[in-house]
């Protein structure tokens, strides 16, 4: 008995840890950037910050250390995948760490529930996926509880709504472009080598937007640097990388999705608590719930599509990998958010803030972390 429990109990400690990072980052994030906390309200600079630093971490552990070793790298996808992506990529990561100058942490989670809504709407504008009427109801009322909850907000900011949104749908461009782009090129690669080609581009297309907005303001303004701060920040975002990226190798796209939404919820209970500036209402948490059960019919389609597709008549054991298989695959499934703009998100998709996370793993699979599979296979 002690046996077949101990994998288990490492299972839920790497999901605690998955849980606790990817809200700590998001947290974090909001404390630094907050006037009236750490006060440092320049996040083009904090995203530049992680992505230095990610890319910094990521090229000693492919080139120095060779913990995973590089991709056959050429020009061409260089430029035809790596920086469209990084792009995107980049444009996800500004404009949501620039809404939490806007809108409180509860209110950017319940937003972020458009996440898969964003991505099906891209992923049909660029052939990837047929509209469906079964889907499109489910997004249909995704979007009626995001409409709700906003209309429950009481701090309601409209230019931090449109940052925040902008960002979702970068994020999903950025989701549909890694697939198609890199599905057609059949590459893969796991979060260290993603971060490696995609966080030095991403932080060179962050330089411009740097240099017009924020430099002159940071001229003039008093603002004090803190090294260990900035340090442990940019910390905690790549160790939520690298946990999304354990997690999944231990347990399947659903689980990961399960944490997710149990960590929104997590998220939107303790940013009330050390924010006791955002205040939340009924209609918020009944939009939020609206929206939810949206996202979890969402899941449940997907995992029924894969499910069909598989039903191959193998014998028993094959079909058990294969069932395993896809079931990792199917990450179309949304999770919600894993969005810690921290460039944390090595590894998923689905949730815009965890964003940071895996630019480039191929996927199918439009969901947070259902991105994995890849790098299960690559690392």
């Amino acid at each position: 008995m002690a046996m077949i429990s101990k994998p288990l109990v490492f299972t839920y400690i790497y999901l605690l840890i998955y849980i606790i990072l990817s809200s700590g980052v998001i947290l974090y994030n909001k404390w630094v950037l907050s006037p009236k906390y750490f006060n440092f309200p320049f996040p083009i600079t904090l995203t530049m910050i992680h992505m230095a630093f990610s890319g910094i971490v990521s090229f000693f552990l492919v080139r120095v250390f060779k913990v995973v070793s590089p991709v056959k790298m050429t020009f061409e996808i260089y430029a035809t995948c790596v920086i469209p992506i990084s792009a995107f990529f980049a444009a996800s990561l500004w404009f949501g760490n620039t809404a939490y100058l806007y809108i409180s942490v509860a209110f950017i989670q319940m937003l972020k529930a458009l996440m898969p809504v964003a991505t099906f709407i891209m992923a049909v504008l660029c052939g990837t996926d047929k509209a469906r009427c079964d889907v499109f109801l489910n997004m249909l009322l995704v979007s009626v509880g995001v409409v709700v909850s906003s209309y429950g907000e009481i701090h309601f900011n409209v230019v931090g709504t449109v940052y925040q949104v902008t960002g979702i749908f970068a994020e999903a461009l950025r989701l549909v472009l890694t697939q198609v782009l890199l599905q057609k090129k059949g590459l893969t690669l796991n979060p260290i080598t993603s971060l490696y080609y995609i966080a030095p581009c991403s932080f060179v297309f962050l330089f411009a937007p740097w240099y017009l907005l924020e430099k002159p303001g940071m001229e003039v303004s008093q603002i004090q640097f803190n090294f260990w701060i900035f340090f442990s920040n940019a910390l905690c975002a790549l160790a939520l990388n690298f946990s999304i990226f354990l997690v999944i190798g231990r347990t399947g796209a659903v689980t990961i999705r399960v944490a997710g939404v149990l960590k929104d919820w997590i998220l939107i209970a303790l940013s009330t608590v050390i924010f006791p500036e955002s205040t939340i209402t009924g209609l918020n948490i009944i939009g939020y719930a609206i929206a939810l059960c949206g996202v979890v019919m969402y899941n449940y389609l997907k995992v029924r599509d894969v499910r069909a597709s598989s039903q191959l008549p193998e014998s028993s054991p094959e079909r058990m990998t294969k069932e395993w298989k896809l079931e990792k695959k199917s990450s179309d499934i949304y999770v919600p958010n894993n969005g810690d703009g921290s460039g944390a998100n090595i590894l998923s998709s689905s949730d815009s803030a965890d964003e940071e996370a895996q630019p480039l793993i191929a996927s199918s699979r439009l969901s947070h972390i259902g991105r994995t599979q890849a790098s299960n296979h690559g690392g």
